[in-house]
């Protein structure tokens, strides 16, 4: 099996409007490790939902997928690419190769059916041929393993769950179908600090116990610190500094990881070391000439203002998109 399970090549994804087109991912390269967790992470509006969006297709209207293509390399050894995939095949591909849980869990359930409803009805549009003693098996085992009381919360609806609870039927609803990647989609958003931590251990059991792979997005990079494998950071639509989680934090070479890293609290730290990054989030429709970052970067230089950095790749397949590092040269920080 090929190390990469997802692969995307040159993606650009525009949303077309009547008099103009927004660009919200420009020319991104991205690989996900099999069996390891690859988080997004950037302001919002950088692209990171947008971008992992285009690998089940359910990019919001009336985005598409301009340029590039997505490949997923599955456990079985077939290679899909995913923007050929006919309706019927790309229904059969989410949830039973990549599934996803939602930002917002009191969202994404529906509210007049109960937990079993939900999940029979999932099994049975993917044509999965169970008893229904084999059903009910297979819905309070994956409930047992989020550590709900499962006979119990089978038969809620769901506002009868707090809020970590629906979280944790949506973890069991993206695991119902065996799949190979789940994206995760700022998965703790509303939940209290005990709750979040509680979630991401669940995550991360799932991910060591089942080897599945997981692609998360988040603006939060002190959850990346603990949980994730690999980071990629997005701005502006681009991918700015991808590597391991260890190295990228270690050495910070980008001027906006140094920044969000920089501006995040720590409880062991001063919060008068504390620095916000300075301005804020692009205008897409209106980007600064050259670096998309170039305006609010404190080592900004010239040639920052005037052309777009290439990226540079290491032998270990980390990269950056940076003019100020070259060759492992010290950027300024």
């Amino acid at each position: 099996m090929k190390e990469n399970i997802v692969e995307f090549k040159n993606i650009s994804i525009d949303y077309p409007m009547k008099k103009y087109t927004l660009r919200a991912v420009n020319n991104v390269s991205l690989n996900v490790k099999r069996g390891k967790i690859t988080a997004l992470v950037g302001e919002s509006g950088s692209g990171k939902t947008t971008l992992s969006s285009s690998l089940i297709r359910c990019i919001s209207e009336p985005g598409i997928i301009a340029e590039g293509e997505v490949i997923f390399n599955s456990n079985d050894g077939s290679l899909i690419n995913v923007e050929k995939l006919k309706e019927k095949e790309l229904r059969s591909f989410r949830w039973e190769k990549v599934s996803m849980v939602f930002q917002a869990a009191q969202s994404a359930l529906n509210p007049v059916l109960t937990v079993r409803q939900q999940f029979y009805e999932t099994l049975d549009e993917h044509g999965i041929k169970l008893t229904k003693e084999e059903k009910e098996a297979k819905c309070l085992k994956i409930l047992d393993f989020v550590k709900l009381d499962s006979k119990r919360v089978i038969d809620c609806y769901p506002h009868e769950l707090s809020g970590g609870m629906k979280q944790r039927v949506m973890i069991a609803f993206s695991l119902l179908l065996d799949p190979e990647v789940i994206i995760l989609d700022e998965p703790t958003t509303a939940l209290d600090v005990i709750t979040q931590h509680y979630i991401f251990n669940l995550l991360k059991e799932i991910n060591k116990t089942m080897n599945i792979s997981m692609l998360l997005m988040t603006h939060d990079i002190s959850v990346v610190a603990s949980f994730a494998d690999y980071i990629a950071v997005m701005y502006g639509g681009r991918v700015m500094e991808y590597g391991s989680v260890e190295e990228v934090f270690k050495n910070k070479l980008h001027p906006y990881t140094k920044g969000l890293i920089n501006a995040t609290p720590s409880i062991i730290g001063n919060i008068d070391d504390v620095r916000p990054i300075d301005g804020r989030p692009p205008n897409m429709l209106d980007l600064p000439k050259g670096c998309v970052f170039s305006d609010r970067c404190p080592f900004a230089k010239d040639i920052c203002k005037e052309k777009e950095p290439e990226t540079l790749y290491k032998e270990d397949g980390s990269f950056i998109k940076c003019h100020l590092f070259l060759g492992g040269e010290d950027n300024g920080k």
